[in-house]
């Protein structure tokens, strides 16, 4: 019987999501268009000196003092004992990539390539409900959970609260409370997290959901917290939440400051009123035959890890305290470099998605636009839909067809032999275009426009006729029609 309470000692390996601050950078940094990210750079080099931008200057300053510095490499005395702080990360692989030193590896980067001339955009910001909207119209769902759903986004403050009960909302609609909380869970799931709570902590757990999903040990304490001990955050209170939740003050203290880097407004960002100067991310450009995308890197700043403070890896270079001071900037330099280069893969992803899906469209033009669901995409670039929500909101796209949001490419489809391959953007402009081509005296009514699209293979109601007709800004027949 003993030797079955023998202590015996097991080795498993496996991968697990672990929520951090460098994954919530993450998310942050994918959301910023280019001017964003730009700016956030550089802040980043001012507060990093591991960072800094590549110029001629410095590269030919490298040349300089590279052979004194590996000679001096050479020199260092060796105990047997490694004293590296940096032991723990592939330091060789990071320097290599992000030096810059001229590699052929990294020269298509720096390469000069031909883009469409343009100068400055000015547009009027997207708010959450147009954000929300637009994400609920290529999403899945049923018309009714849409048509909740959309009364649910008409009840949340600027902040992205909802501001009615479900119980107020089930009334209004005439739905079964459990109907609404449905679509309450629909609207949840876009983006941005943690639209549509009803409190702080509700708000706050539901971002934490979206970080990571594997639900580790370290999110379910922040949720715990979020959920519990919201007042004692506001005074760090560590003590007290420590021997409230039984766990060491150290793992408290990881949990909060991951909670800190939420966004307790998180419709805020899309409330802004006052009209912005943007500049396309991408560019759709045909080269030869072929359609291909380009990542509109003009003006912003490639960044390095600084060779200076690499040199200070050198045995014996400083003491302990500037070393421990270099690797805690190495490691916030790296993650920045990581997420830059994350952000990067995902959207031209995306993008190359958008360009096989509406090769169509970028060759003829707006009528042969095709629906595209978030969700379809999200599954092909394995990653949550939201993901791709933040990819593409408040970006913009240059193309034969002109400047665009990236997010227009996003559309239902309509119902009907012929619905599945028109896009909703494509059948409103169809809409726009028979009251055109109308008889003035004797204009179209939203039933004979209904009637038309049926025979054309495209079943809608006259009531959608008539909120197509309204989202284009066109009067009613009888404000249209001319009197001889």
């Amino acid at each position: 019987m003993g030797q079955w309470l023998q202590p015996k000692l097991h080795l498993r390996v496996a991968q697990k999501q672990i929520l951090t601050p460098g994954l919530v950078q993450m998310v942050s940094v994918l959301a910023l268009n280019r001017l964003e990210l730009r700016e956030m750079v550089t802040a980043e080099m001012v507060a990093n000196p591991m960072l800094e931008e590549v110029t001629e200057e410095n590269l030919r300053a490298d040349n300089y003092t590279d052979e004194a510095f590996v000679k001096a490499e050479s020199e260092a005395p060796s105990d047997g004992e490694s004293t590296n702080p940096f032991d723990e990360f592939d330091v060789a692989s990071f320097f290599n990539q992000y030096l810059g030193t001229g590699g052929s590896e990294t020269k298509g980067e720096y390469e000069e390539i031909e883009r469409p001339s343009y100068e400055k955009f000015l547009s009027s910001t997207q708010d959450l409900t147009d954000h929300l909207s637009w994400q609920l119209g290529a999403s899945t769902g049923t018309d009714r959970q849409h048509q909740l759903a959309e009364a649910i986004i008409g009840n949340l403050d600027e902040n992205g609260y909802l501001t009615a009960t479900v119980e107020e909302i089930a009334t209004s609609e005439n739905a079964q409370v459990n109907e609404v909380e449905e679509a309450l869970r629909l609207v949840q799931e876009l983006d941005p997290p943690g639209v549509a709570a009803r409190s702080l902590a509700e708000c706050l757990e539901r971002q934490l959901a979206v970080l990571d999903p594997e639900n580790s040990p370290l999110t379910q304490l922040a949720a715990a917290i979020v959920r519990d001990h919201l007042k004692l955050i506001q005074n760090n209170q560590f003590k007290e939440i420590a021997k409230a939740v039984g766990q060491p003050i150290e793992q408290v203290k990881l949990a909060v400051d991951v909670i800190k880097k939420l966004d307790p407004r998180p419709g805020l960002r899309y409330n802004k009123t006052e009209p912005r100067v943007v500049e396309p991310d991408v560019f759709f450009r045909k080269v030869g035959e072929e359609w291909q995308v380009f990542l509109n890197d003009d003006d912003m700043p490639q960044l390095r890890l600084s060779p200076t403070y690499r040199r200070l890896l050198a045995r014996d270079a400083a003491d302990r305290e500037v070393r421990n001071y270099v690797k805690e900037r190495f490691t916030a330099a790296v993650q920045l470099l990581k997420n830059i280069e994350q952000r990067k893969h995902t959207i031209l992803r995306v993008c190359q998605i958008i360009l096989r899906n509406q090769r169509d469209f970028f060759e003829f033009g707006m009528d042969h636009l095709k629906p595209m669901m978030i969700k379809e995409v999200a599954e092909e670039v394995g990653v949550h839909p939201s993901t791709v929500s933040r990819a593409v909101a408040n970006k913009y796209s240059h193309s034969p067809q002109g400047v665009l949001e990236l997010r227009f490419f996003f559309s239902e489809s309509v119902n009907g032999p012929l619905g599945a391959g028109v896009s909703l953007l494509t059948l409103k402009r169809r809409v726009k275009k028979m009251i055109e081509e109308e008889d003035a005296a004797h204009p179209l009514t939203d039933e004979q426009i209904a009637k038309r699209l049926s025979e054309e293979g495209i079943e809608v109601t006259r009531r959608t006729v008539a909120k197509y007709r309204e989202d284009l800004r066109i009067p009613s027949t009888h404000q249209r029609r001319v009197k001889e």
